[in-house]
């Protein structure tokens, strides 16, 4: 659980059009838009460098000073170039200590498996659930112990178990979180051999004489007696 929270300096931004923002991005600076419901939404810009080490610091909320006055925030968009794939743009979405928010947060698988041991394949179908909590309780990571867990087994969002207070699962409880299921089989190959009956020509060669049998029917004994 957060008990401080990244720093994040922001500046109120006076260019808002089309090329003030390119002007901005050519000089590192990332536009961006803060806002709250029912508020009026607020221009800013951020340092790309500040952005990104915010980003690595692993939190969710932030702490900005707006107006000399202490505010908390989370980033709640992230546009990126289609191209360079650098970010362009960033919405951050203020948050009140008072009030609960929903805000999604890592699932973090602990333990190997009965299942893997035993030659399964692990499945991790989500990485994250949504939460409902204060921002002063919002945690790093939600942590599923998957020791017991067997071949042809799962587990599903309803089976996390959570002990901090004031914080609420939201997401459907019957979304699938892992599984363990069988390895795959592997197909046999069968080879064909060369047919019996045809020669390396592809010329039908005779039966095989079975009890002394040639190919009319007639034995060897029979036409021995006819001589």
């Amino acid at each position: 659980m957060a008990s401080t929270y990244y720093k994040l300096e922001i500046k109120n931004r006076v260019k808002i059009r089309t090329k003030g923002s390119k002007d901005l991005r050519r000089n590192g600076i990332i536009p961006g838009i803060l806002y709250y419901a029912g508020e009026q939404n607020v221009n800013i810009s951020i340092d790309k460098s500040v952005l990104f080490r915010a980003l690595q610091s692993g939190q969710r909320i932030f702490e900005i000073d707006q107006e000399n006055k202490k505010q908390y925030t989370m980033i709640k968009e992230l546009q990126y170039h289609p191209v360079t794939d650098e970010i362009i743009h960033v919405d951050l979405m203020r948050v009140r200590r008072s009030e609960k928010m929903t805000i999604p947060v890592p699932l973090v698988l602990i333990g190997e498996s009965i299942g893997v041991k035993e030659g399964g394949v692990l499945l991790q179908s989500l990485n994250q659930v949504e939460i409902s909590c204060y921002p002063t309780d919002v945690p790093e990571k939600i942590e599923l112990n998957i020791e017991s867990l067997e071949l042809n087994s799962a587990r599903n969002v309803g089976d996390l178990e959570i002990d901090i207070e004031d914080v609420d699962v939201i997401t459907d409880p019957s979304l699938n979180i892992v599984s363990v299921t069988p390895p795959a089989a592997e197909e046999e190959v069968v080879e064909e051999g060369v047919d019996d009956e045809m020669d390396s020509d592809g010329v039908e060669t005779p039966e095989k004489i079975k009890g002394g049998e040639s190919s009319d029917g007639s034995s060897d004994d029979a036409k021995a007696e006819d001589s």
